[in-house]
């Protein structure tokens, strides 16, 4: 099969054996799979990231159902946001027939463990022609659904969580900083969870206008007007305050927290894999709640397929482009720039390089 792979952080498009599926597999072909933030973060800070992941598990308690480590010097095909078609069940998998269309939280098991799909050497991610799946985690995609919105499910799910974990409530309001696809999704499901007003910030006017599509009431760039002043005016009765960390860069947790009022909370949805440093007093001073959070619940997954498929949020909008496999590598170069971009779709049988 043709994929994309990383090895040792540099990308190129080579043709690996096809799979076969074990007990409680299947084989399926790939339809669509969204290029994800941390796969391009991982490639440009992925030495620091396996230098912080051996400095924790030293630390960590034995765990079998901790995900296998990937090797970087190895082969990895990465995709974690995919829709696929089923094409051959394995033993032991009921319930779904070949012709199937089927999303997956990113997770297989075999006798040696647990992978995650998209950075194990093992398991094949979505971009590539073939996946291995676990029947017992995949979703049939309901009619009349594309595969490419179908694929958008991973990504919404992240946003349906991070507005769970915040705890917030109709009445409340909400400061979403930063608008790539994971403050897109979390003002599409801040929309559906009936809160308002939502602020959205960002320096892209491409980003700030796909955060009015997803339902943001009021949008700004950050350098004419302060998220903070801009919430004021949306509400001026000040309702309670959830400001959203959505960037993932240095020096935006603490400008979250310097947004947020006293007694505020902060969740943190962007993923650093950098160094940062903030100065704690700002929280201490207000006596915020800051909240971290990752990834998503079964329900949370669940919920997001259905949400698509009946219409019920904007994303699929976020889908600026498409690429076959061959242009994958430099798809992810393309999504650097955020005017061009907001998430780029790699559709494994498009022509498109």
């Amino acid at each position: 099969m043709r994929a994309m792979t990383m090895t040792n952080w540099t990308l190129a498009v080579e043709d690996l054996p096809d799979l076969r599926p074990g007990p409680g597999q299947m084989l399926t072909e790939v339809l669509a799979c969204g290029i994800c933030g941390s796969d391009l973060h991982m490639r440009l800070h992925g030495p620091t990231q396996m230098a912080l992941r051996t400095e924790l598990a030293a630390d960590a308690e034995p765990d079998p159902t901790r995900a296998a480590p990937f090797v970087p010097e190895r082969p990895m095909v990465m995709g974690h946001e995919f829709c696929c078609r089923v094409v051959e069940p394995g033993p032991g998998v009921s319930g779904l027939e070949p012709g199937d269309v089927v999303v997956s939280m990113p997770g297989i098991a075999d006798a040696a463990g647990v992978h995650p799909l998209g950075y194990s050497n093992v398991y094949p991610g979505g971009y590539g022609e073939q996946m291995l799946l676990l029947g017992a985690l995949a979703r049939r995609v309901p009619d009349g659904v594309s595969a490419e919105t179908a694929a958008l499910t991973e990504p919404l799910a992240v946003g349906v969580h991070a507005v769970a974990k915040s705890r917030i409530v109709p009445g409340e309001s909400a400061v979403v900083l930063g608008c790539g696809p994971v403050g897109l999704a979390v003002i599409a499901a801040l929309r559906r969870a009936g809160i308002g007003p939502i602020v959205a910030s960002d320096f892209s006017p491409t980003r700030r206008r796909l955060a009015e599509v997803m339902g943001a009431d009021t949008v700004v760039d950050p350098r004419e007007t302060p998220p903070v002043v801009a919430w004021r005016a949306a509400a001026p009765s000040r309702p309670e305050l959830v400001v959203f960390e959505a960037v993932g860069v240095p020096g935006l947790l603490e400008e979250a927290m310097r947004l947020a009022p006293r007694n505020g909370r902060v969740v943190v949805v962007g993923v650093c894999m950098e160094t940062d440093r903030l100065r704690p007093m700002i929280a201490i001073g207000k006596e915020l709640n800051v909240q971290f959070v990752l990834a998503y619940t079964a329900d949370e997954f669940d919920a997001s397929l259905r949400m698509l498929a009946a219409g019920e949020v904007a994303f699929p909008a976020i889908v600026t482009g498409r690429v076959g496999i061959d242009g994958a590598p430099g798809a992810f170069d393309a999504l650097a720039d955020p005017e061009a971009h907001a998430k780029i779709l790699v559709v494994p049988g498009r022509a498109l390089s």
